[in-house]
Parts: structure tokens; sequence; C-alpha cells
């Protein structure tokens, strides 16, 4: 029993760092238009966090916005990468 609940949590670390990584490669993409403290093309990370604060839908609204191409150029990628950048850029404090 020991044996598989340490299987469990080291597959759950596994899969926690794996969405880490894919959120941070998501996000290089990104600072070519946008950075973390600053206004480039685009907002900066901490701009965007602070307007969809308390947004439960925020990510969902961004990421729609990204892939339609209306108040974001058009972004080709799967949703799942989309979701990691977004979610990373929306954490930003």
């Amino acid at each position: 029993m020991r044996t598989l609940l340490m299987a469990l949590v080291a597959a759950g670390a596994l899969a926690g760092s794996m969405v880490q990584v894919q959120a941070q490669d998501a996000t290089k993409k990104c600072m070519g238009c946008h950075d973390m403290e600053k206004k480039k093309v685009g907002p900066s990370f901490k701009d965007s966090a602070a307007k969809y604060k308390g947004n439960k839908d925020a990510a969902g609204v961004v990421v729609a916005k990204m892939k339609e191409g209306k108040g974001h150029p058009k972004v080709a990628g799967s949703d799942d990468e989309l979701k990691a950048a977004v979610g990373a850029a929306l954490s930003a404090k």
C-alpha cells in the first residue's frame, strides 16, 4: 500500500512539473510583445493580471481573443498550450 501511495505522489509531482514546464515554454513565445513588468507592444503581464483580477472566466476570455484574433493577434497553438501561457501571465504579481 505504501509503495502505491509513493508511486501516486511521484506521478502527481511529475505531472505538475510537466504543466509548469509547458506554461514556461508557452509564455516564452509571448515575451516578444509582452513583458512581466512593463508595456511593450502589448500590455505587461502584471497589468493584464490586475485587469482580470477576480474574473473567473479571464483565462477563457483571453484564450478566445488569441484564437479569434480579436484584440490580440491571432495565435496558433493547442488549447492546453494557450491556457498554460495565459494562466502564467494572469498569475503575475
